[in-house]
Parts: structure tokens; sequence; C-alpha cells
């Protein structure tokens, strides 16, 4: 097709423009390969390693896996105030981008009820197109030629879709692009007399084979794999200690060591997501390696609080894995989280996934569950405030956190004539379905959306089925296509339960009547109904009365969940990983029965207690959260605990914690994300950040230095019980 626009400004939004004949999924392989000849190419010295950005230098208008289409009003600014002259082509490429961009799509599928009711913390669902774990070892094994290759070869299988084809093998010709650059570099730098001169000869050298060829050694692997890592998206490498181990063996052990902790470096510097080691296969095999050691050592030399790292255990983990993990996470920097295959993979074997691929789950983002190279499921599909909920339901539908309340959710009932606990529970459990049917409905809409306007022709090539059966990654072809809704406020939500249960209809003491206005008061007035709900028994304290009914508040949201598919041809499953919106969650939340006050940021920040309410040790905490049946958790169910620096690091308390550890899992618990601090720092830390800059916490389920979280989030960080 004859250029429409004679110039190279904004090469991803021109060629997209000048396309517009053909589909969404074949301008965006055009506009990823012209891009492609002008994305910076960066060499940060800490690693020396090809980074991709997204925006080409003389552009505004980029595509990500984890953005789709997007664009930078302020830098199409500067272009046009630079190119007067091309001004109002540049304004019809602008134009077109914004049309075209999934943002847009996504706000006006939504109304304005639905956004407000999304606003108020209830929920959300869809909004953001999430993370996943492509299998960058097939690109490294077969190389952009044999992968082109393997493409022509299902496209004969598949006649009639060549548009998905074609657009797979721009995004190739794309990596080529990139790879013929790096290698024009290498070969004039590897001229110059200097300290990088013998760096820069290898790069050459590796160019010439890659990425047009698979990787032949661990130089070779690292260079190429980090090329497309950073073009990709910079997510999560997934199970990186498997599919490089064939590479890390190729190479002498000095080479092999220099440049895990280049890739470690690397992905510190742009803040990569979620790395997963070990774990074990489908007959139970432990599937440790040399590999899996050494970025455990490396993880705990460096002592960075990025990338996220995960550990997987099972009942053949050697000593050696668990005692490394345990003193890795002695330094302080959350790191590694611990997940545990025996509940994890019969979770995802209860959705139908087999053994052979369950066993090769992996995590990405913060803790979500995806299968590694075979799924786009990896990713928080939508949110529920189980406590908002709770709102909701005594208030009518109204939302008591703003002033004068609103009404965002239809009533099922009064909840002050509510005659007795089963009665109010029902009434409570018809608004959570509610709000989980919207939910999926709105994430629903999002992935039809994704599938239409951000479709994935690169990740389309490294996740497994896409190419077998001519279907983008966004739209269901994948293997895999289940979704995760994520619950929050479980531990306030049963709180304010049980104080229900038992100081209104066991009791007797209060009426739900005298409650609602309490609640509406925000407590003002009623401090001896405050005092006795707030003092009311909580959960994380082993009491199997009030454990359990957490546990079926828990179970009922996950019943619910499995009977809503999603638009990528799976079904819907649950998880609770709070990241940093805990705090968030708590000041959007009004009064509750548990005592919390209308914006207090006090919230339950995983699957334990409410930070603060767990008074009666580790043992009695673990023990509260055994009696969840956390199979039935398809994501990140996820267990913190904060431990005294003083006590942890030391012999006796590091076997103690591995002891503790394996009891938990054993009785089935599925993850352990641990804190280990000292409280006098994290205190001083608030009043003198400068002096702890380096101060490091977990947070849900990643780990970030504490200076940089909000105060609410800081205060709720310090109130969780320090065992």
């Amino acid at each position: 097709m004859a250029l429409h626009f004679h110039f190279d400004l904004d090469p991803f939004g021109r060629a997209f423009t000048e396309h517009a004949e053909a589909s969404v999924a074949v301008r965006l392989g055009y506009a990823l390969l012209a891009s492609a000849k002008y994305r910076p190419i960066t060499w940060p010295e800490c690693c020396m390693l090809p980074t991709v950005g997204p925006v080409a230098s003389n552009g505004a208008s980029f595509f990500t896996s984890g953005s789709g289409i997007a664009y930078d009003e302020k830098l199409y600014a500067r272009l046009k105030d630079e190119h007067p002259e091309h001004r109002t082509e540049l304004e019809e490429i602008r134009q077109t981008v914004i049309e075209a961009s999934t943002w847009k799509h996504i706000h006006e599928s939504i109304s304005s009820a639905e956004w407000r009711l999304v606003r108020s913390h209830a929920c959300w669902g869809g909004t953001w197109i999430g993370h996943g774990n492509p299998d960058y070892g097939r690109l490294l094994r077969l190389g952009t030629n044999g992968l082109r290759k393997y493409l022509e070869e299902c496209r004969a299988k598949n006649p009639g879709h060549d548009d998905f084809y074609l657009a797979s093998r721009l995004t190739l010709d794309a990596l080529d692009v990139l790879g013929d650059r790096i290698l024009a570099e290498a070969e004039q730098k590897s001229r110059i007399d200097g300290p990088q001169q013998k760096e820069w000869s290898r790069i050459r050298d590796d160019f010439r084979r890659i990425p047009r060829e698979g990787a032949f050694d661990m130089h070779s692997a690292a260079i190429f794999f980090w090329l497309l890592f950073t073009f990709d998206a910079i997510d999560s490498p997934g199970r990186l200690d498997q599919f490089m181990y064939e590479y890390y063996r190729l190479s002498p052990l000095e080479e092999s060591e220099e440049m895990v902790t280049r890739l470690l470096e690397a992905m510190h510097q742009v803040r990569a997501w979620n790395l997963c080691l070990s774990g074990s296969n489908a007959e139970w095999q432990d599937e440790t390696n040399d590999l899996s050691y050494l970025i455990l050592r490396r993880v705990k030399e460096l002592r960075y609080q990025t990338p996220n790292l995960t550990v997987r255990v099972h009942r053949n983990t050697p000593e050696r894995l668990w005692r490394m993990s345990a003193e890795c996470l002695a330094t302080g920097n959350g790191l590694p989280a611990l997940y545990n295959d025996e509940v994890v993979c019969p979770a995802l074997e209860k959705l139908g996934i087999p053994p052979a691929d369950s066993h090769e789950y992996c995590m990405n983002g913060c803790n979500q569950i995806d299968i590694f190279g075979k799924s786009h499921m990896g990713l928080e599909d939508g949110e529920v405030n189980l406590a908002k909920v709770l709102e909701l339901t005594l208030h009518d539908g109204f939302d008591y956190a703003v002033s004068p309340p609103e009404a965002i959710a239809p009533s099922f009932g009064s909840a002050r004539q509510a005659t007795s606990f089963a009665e109010f529970l029902s009434l409570y459990d018809r608004m959570l379905d509610h709000i989980i049917g919207f939910t999926c409905d709105l994430a629903n809409r999002c992935q039809e959306i994704y599938a239409q306007v951000a479709p994935n022709p690169l990740r389309s090539c490294l996740i497994q089925d896409c190419l077998e059966t001519a279907r983008d990654y966004k739209s269901g072809g994948p293997r895999y296509g289940h979704g995760q809704i994520l619950a929050e406020g479980i531990a306030d939500t049963a709180d304010s339960l049980w104080a229900i249960k038992t100081l209104v209809f066991d009791q007797r003491k209060y009426t739900m009547d005298e409650l609602v206005t309490a609640l509406e008061d925000d407590f003002i007035g009623h401090d001896q109904l405050w005092h006795d709900f707030k003092n009311c028994e909580k959960f994380g304290n082993d009491l199997p009365e009030v454990d359990e009914l957490c546990a079926e508040v828990v179970d009922h949201f996950m019943r619910e969940l499995k009977k809503h598919r999603t638009f990528r041809g799976g079904i819907y499953t649950g998880g609770c990983s709070p990241f940093s919106r805990a705090a968030e969650n708590g000041v959007a939340t009004a009064a509750l029965p548990n005592g919390k006050r209308k914006g207090e940021p006090q919230f339950a920040d995983a699957i334990g207690a409410t930070p603060g309410n767990d008074t009666h040790g580790p043992t009695a905490a673990l023990k509260s959260q055994m009696r969840y049946r956390q199979t039935e958790a398809g994501s990140g169910f996820i267990t913190q605990l904060k431990f005294a620096k003083s006590l942890f690091c030391t012999e006796d308390g590091m076997n103690a914690f591995i002891a503790l550890a394996k009891t938990y899992f054993d009785n089935g618990g599925q993850q352990l994300s641990i804190n280990v601090l000292d409280r006098q720092a994290l205190l001083d830390a608030q009043q003198h950040p400068e002096r702890h800059r380096d101060l490091i916490v977990r947070v849900g389920g990643y780990s970030e230095y504490f200076g940089n979280l909000t105060p609410d989030l800081q205060q709720n960080v310090i109130d969780r019980s320090e065992f």
C-alpha cells in the first residue's frame, strides 16, 4: 500500500492509520513493525542487556500487553510543536489512535451508575488487561525463523485465518528489526577499544544468530530473553529456572552465574513481576535444579524487593530449598512467597485442568495463578469487597461512606426487620450474589473489548493452542481461559457477622434497628454498643465457630463465582490478594459491626485477621486459616505473617518457621507471605524516612520499600500482629 504520510513521526500510530482497511490485528502488526525501527534500546550499566522501551523515540502512541493501544497526549503536543508543518496529519493520526484506544472503549461501555458502584470500592471488573505468562522458552528454542515455520504449518491446517497469521508474522518481523539494530550497534562498538569492547563483541556474535535462530548458551539465552521480555511488556518471567536450565548447563558456571545476576539486576531496574522457582511434576517428583538454588542465593545477596519471587513447595521439596528460602526471608525483603503444590494443583484440577498441566502452574503479577505458556487466566479479572457488600446489605443498598448516603445497589429486604441471623445472612448472600454477578458481567464485557480492539499477536505465538487453533490470545485461543475474582475484607466481614449473630440474635443484647441506627451515626452517641461490638470475638484466634462462619462466607463466594463463565471460555474462580488496596478499601467502607468507624483505613490485608486482631499467636492464627477450604481458591489465597527479626534470624527461629510452614501446608494452607521486621524500625521510619530508605515490607502479593507506601498502608503494616 502506498504511504499515506510522507514522514516517520509517530510510527506506531502512522502505520496503524495507514492500514485502516485491514483488521485490527493486522493493523497492529504493521504498527509494531514500523515502531520497532524507532523504539529506544538502552543498555543499563548494571546488566548490559537490551531494554526495549514501549514508545518510539519520535512517537506518542504505543502498544503493550498490559495496556493495549494507548497514547501520550504530552508527546503528541510536543510532536506538533516540533513539526508544525505536519500538525494536521499528526492530529489525524492522534484521532485514529484515540478511537482505537482500549481505555476509550472500556470507559464508554460502563454506565455512570455502574461507575458509581465501582468507585464506591464495592467491586470492579475487567477494567484492565492484566498479566500473563507467555512461554518465552518457545522462542528461545526455535528463534523467529523456527517459529515462522511452525506458524506457516499451522496456517496450512487452518485455512481462512490469514489475518491472524499475518499479524503474528509481522510481530516476529518486528523482533528481527530490533535484533538487526542491536547487531549494527554491536558491530560498531566492538571496533572501539575500551573496557566494554569484549562484551560488545560477544553481543555482536550473539546477534549474528539470534533472534532468527534459537539461543545456544546462557549468554545468548539471557540476552535474547531480555529483548523479548521488554518488547512484550515487562511482565512475569514465570518458570525461568525451568526454561533457562538447558542454557545454564551449556555454559561455564562462572558465566551462567554472571548472567543470572545480570538478569536479576535488570528485573529490579524495570520492576519485573513474578519469577517462580521449583515445584513438582504430575508424579510429584521435585523439579528444583541448580539454577533454582542460584537464583534464590542471588536474591538473598542482592536483597532487592523485585522481582516478586515465588518458591513452590510440596511433599518432596528438598530440605535445602526450605532452608535457603528461610534464610532469604530473614534478610527482611519479603521474598520468597511460598506456594503449596498440594493445594494449588488440586484447586486447578477442580477447574478441569489435568495434573500434567496443573503442575505447570506459576505466578504472575503479585500472586495470580497461571499455567505457564498455556493459559490466559492468571490476572485479576475483578474484585469484590465483602465488607462493603455487608454495608450495602445493612443500609438497603445505600453507600454510607459518602455524605449524604447514595443508593448504589438494590435492596433485597430490610436488615432492621430481620428476625433471625439466618434471615439476615440470606439478605447478605443475595446482595453478594448480585455484586458477584455484576462483577463477572463487567469483566466479560471488558474481556470482549480486549479481544476486539487489543489482540496480541506476539503472545498468540507464545501461548499454546493459539497458533494451533488460529485464535488470538485474547479471544479464547489459550488452552485455559478461566477467570479470577478476588475477595477483599474477608475478616472484617466475618467479625461483623459474628458480632451480629452473638449480640443481636444469640444474646439479644441489641436489636437490628439499634445496630443499624448506630452504624448510620458512625457509633457517635452509641459508646456502649460500639464497645461491645468492637470487643466481640474475632477471626484469627482459633475460635472454631467464628472461623467456620468466616469459611462459609468464603465458600459461598467461591460457589457463586463458579456459576459464571468467562468470555475467554472458562469459569470464574476466586482468591484474595489485597495488594495495596486494603487501606483504600477501609477508607471507602463506612462503619461496620466489628467496631470499624467510617473512613478508618484498618482493613484485612489477606485471608488472616484484620491487622492486630489475631492476639493468640501464630499457631492460633494459622489454625483459623486452616478452616478455609483452600482448594476452592484457584487464584492466590494470601496468608501474611509478621515475625520479629530478633527471633526469626536465629537458627532456632528459622527451624521453627520451617516447621510452622510445613504444618500449615500439611493442613491445607495454600500460601505464605512473610515479613521479618523490627517494629521499632517501622515506627522510626514513619517519623524519619530518610534513615530507612532500604526498609522493605511485604504488602499483599508484593514487596515494596516502606517509604513508598501511603501513610494509611504504613500503619496497616505496623498494626499487623508481630509473632
